[in-house]
């Protein structure tokens, strides 16, 4: 049961680029809608579960939540303009191979939560088998290189924004559990109900984070004040729910001791498989013969790294 919803994020985060994309609007738009179907979704679970189980958010989950969030918000934002500058199914890859070593190393390392000699042999065997296999599926066709054929300007100006967009999503995806081991965050606290309670409590104040960061990004960043509560904003609301329900249950499996966070986020990053055939079926971004060996070749990779990482666990 645990293995199956940690592998909710990646059937709903997958879709994220590919329902943004359909729903339409800047990126700084997208972003806000996003971040406020994420507050509907997470009122809900504040209304229906947080409070019937007498769940307590205490101020230090509410400062956890906000800043995580705000996090969020900035590696959303600049993920949305990579998918602008390069397509979905050029950035999502990239981006997703810089979340995993990201968040898979930080896991390990910083919450120490690879404890032997094999765990960490076998978790890099994975982290490298999933990030070549993403990359893989970015990779340029070679009919583009013997051309030389370069690629345009607005692909440096996506990379950038990749970069941004990972740190962002890094501080983001470990912050709550790294206040736990500096110990802002009790264990008691933590702990309770195998995490469930913990991570369903700081839902709803990282929602309200996601919404304060992606006014303040509209506003200073993308100067869309004017056009920032359009019509293309309500309709991404439908990407907040979407991207809302893989939040949780990663951050549920991410407390979860039996998967943890370096599994729970590099799982929750397998859904650049349907990112990018998304991105080519529905979105009817062209790619070469060549192309699509590489991508099928580089999906492949990542389920085989996804099921060595899902069974790590088990090595300590």
């Amino acid at each position: 049961m645990a293995i199956l919803m940690a592998l909710i994020p990646p059937l709903t985060w997958g879709s994220v680029g590919l329902i943004c994309t359909k729903m339409g609007g800047s990126a700084g738009q997208q972003v806000l809608g996003e971040s406020l179907g994420a507050l509907i979704l997470g009122t809900f679970i504040y209304l229906t579960f947080v409070i019937p189980r007498g769940v307590i958010i205490t101020d230090s989950i509410w400062i956890v939540g906000i800043l995580s969030g705000l996090f969020w918000a900035v590696g959303t934002s600049e993920q949305f303009i990579a998918f602008k500058k390069m397509g979905v199914s050029s950035a999502l890859p990239i981006s997703t191979a810089g979340q995993i070593i990201s968040n898979a190393l930080m896991a390990a390392a910083v919450l120490r939560e690879w404890i032997t000699v094999k765990m960490w042999l076998f978790g890099s065997i994975s982290i490298a088998l999933i990030t070549i296999g993403a990359i893989l599926t970015a990779a340029r066709s070679t009919l583009d290189k013997h051309q030389a054929t370069k690629r345009p300007a607005t692909y440096n100006q996506g990379m950038i924004a990749l970069i941004i967009s990972t740190v962002g999503f890094m501080l983001y995806f470990v912050f709550p559990n790294l206040l736990v081991k500096v110990g802002y965050i009790s264990n008691h606290i933590h702990n309770a109900n195998n995490g469930i309670n913990y991570m369903t409590a700081i839902v709803t104040p990282q929602a309200v984070g996601q919404v304060i960061g992606s006014i303040l990004i509209i506003i200073f960043l993308f100067h869309e004040r004017t056009i920032m509560f359009q019509k293309y904003t309500w309709k991404n609301l439908t990407t907040g729910i979407d991207w809302g329900i893989g939040n949780l249950f990663m951050f549920i499996s991410a407390a979860n001791p039996l998967i943890g966070q370096a599994m729970a986020t590099t799982l929750s990053q397998t859904g650049v498989i349907i990112g990018t055939f998304g991105g080519i079926y529905l979105l009817h971004e062209y790619k070469t013969k060549d192309q699509m060996v590489r991508i099928v070749i580089g999906s492949g990779l990542v389920i085989l790294g996804s099921i060595l990482i899902s069974n790590l666990k088990a090595l300590g």
